[in-house]
């Protein structure tokens, strides 16, 4: 069985799917990451409503938006790997922001990006340390990073790579956009409102 794999593998190895495969990940990995982590944006203001959602629903968005997180945070691991391993920028272009030779400040966007979604990601799987009031504040200001980190990774996404005007890429990025202010703009009615009937 393996050895029939392992003829599968390189025939097609030989007939170039894998070029293939190599060049849809030097975009696409970036594009999965992006998409991902806007669910995860979308789906972690979800979670927090108590409105619309019953308890049980709210435990389930937080599940949705912990694993789009993670899923999100793997393409953005392959993203980085793919860009070093294809030689569009060194590794200390990928790890040290604005230090891109060609678009310092697109692509260090995109690492100042990945670093503020790494500690986001890191402070919701540490919440329960920051379980009091005072504490909780905290974690609730390094968590809201993730709306930096996902408009830095926006206009990266939108402006870093290959011109992607017109393409599915720009209206999935639009739509996530969308996505997002409609679920922001509805957590500030509510909150409002909330506010207001407390007064």
């Amino acid at each position: 069985m393996a050895g029939a794999v392992m003829v599968v593998l390189l025939a097609a190895a030989n007939a170039g799917v894998f070029d293939h495969l190599w060049y849809f990940l030097d975009w696409g990995a970036g594009v999965a990451a992006l998409v991902a982590l806007s669910g995860t944006v979308l789906w972690g203001v979800a979670a927090t409503d108590r409105i619309v959602l019953a308890p049980g629903h709210r435990l389930l968005a937080q599940g949705v938006h912990r694993g789009l997180a993670v899923a999100g945070l793997a393409f953005l691991v392959l993203h980085v790997w793919v860009k070093i391993a294809n030689e569009r920028v060194t590794t200390s272009m990928a790890f040290v922001p604005f230090t891109d030779d060609r678009r310092p400040v697109l692509v260090g966007l995109g690492t100042l990006a990945a670093y503020l979604f790494l500690v986001t990601a890191v402070s919701g799987a540490v919440r329960s340390v920051f379980a009091t009031p005072r504490k909780a504040r905290w974690w609730r200001a390094i968590h809201m990073s993730a709306y930096l980190a996902w408009g830095a990774s926006m206009v990266h996404g939108l402006k870093a790579g290959r011109p992607v005007s017109g393409s599915w890429v720009t209206i999935a990025y639009f739509a996530a956009i969308i996505g997002v202010a409609v679920v922001l703009a509805h957590r500030i009615v509510v909150r409002r409102r909330l506010v207001n009937e407390r007064s």
